[in-house]
């Protein structure tokens, strides 16, 4: 298990279906996670019996994010598009509403940027922030993350388009030599 003070990051198991059906069917969620259509429990269960192939060949990590000191769940955290070659992958994060403002955000991309930077050994990681989102934003930005570029009109929101920010991190222990 990757462990920080406050909580840690562990596999997704069969008992987080109904936590992670309920997270997935959240309309709010929709418009950071670009879902267009509900998912059922099957396919939630279905998700899961996948879970155990690695990185490698799913070419994504969902981990669920759970207080250190009970068996709360309080969010869950996703490595995706995962490029084993170019070596980088997308981070993203949810946290419960009524967990948040915590720090627990805080110290999952903490453990998650550790992990893939020492562990997986990627050179970069990446992620999607629209404009208006000044806390995921801050998140990222506090964490080490530069604003790279704007994409404009990018999202639909149902009522208008809005600006994303892409943000990105260099691995700053891992220097490539550009030259072979």
């Amino acid at each position: 298990m990757l462990k920080g003070e406050k909580i840690l990051l562990r596999a997704v198991e069969p008992e987080d279906a109904e936590i992670l059906y309920k997270w997935e069917n959240d309309f709010e969620m929709w418009k950071v996670s670009n879902t267009l259509k509900p998912f059922s429990l099957n396919v939630i269960k279905k998700y899961i019996e996948t879970e155990h192939l690695d990185i490698f060949e799913a070419k994504q990590l969902r981990l669920m994010i759970q207080k250190i000191d009970s068996e709360i769940i309080v969010g869950m955290i996703d490595l995706f598009d995962f490029d084993p070659y170019h070596r980088r992958a997308g981070v993203g994060i949810m946290i419960n509403k009524m967990y948040r403002q915590n720090g627990f955000a805080d110290e999952a991309l903490k453990i998650i940027i550790k992990y893939s930077f020492s562990f997986l050994n990627l050179h970069q990681l990446y992620c999607n922030i629209a404009e208006n989102n000044e806390n995921s934003l801050k998140l990222f930005k506090n964490n080490g993350f530069e604003i790279i570029g704007l994409k404009k009109d990018w999202n639909f929101n149902g009522k208008e388009f809005e600006n994303v920010f892409l943000l990105q991190q260099i691995n700053p222990h891992k220097k490539i030599s550009k030259t072979l």
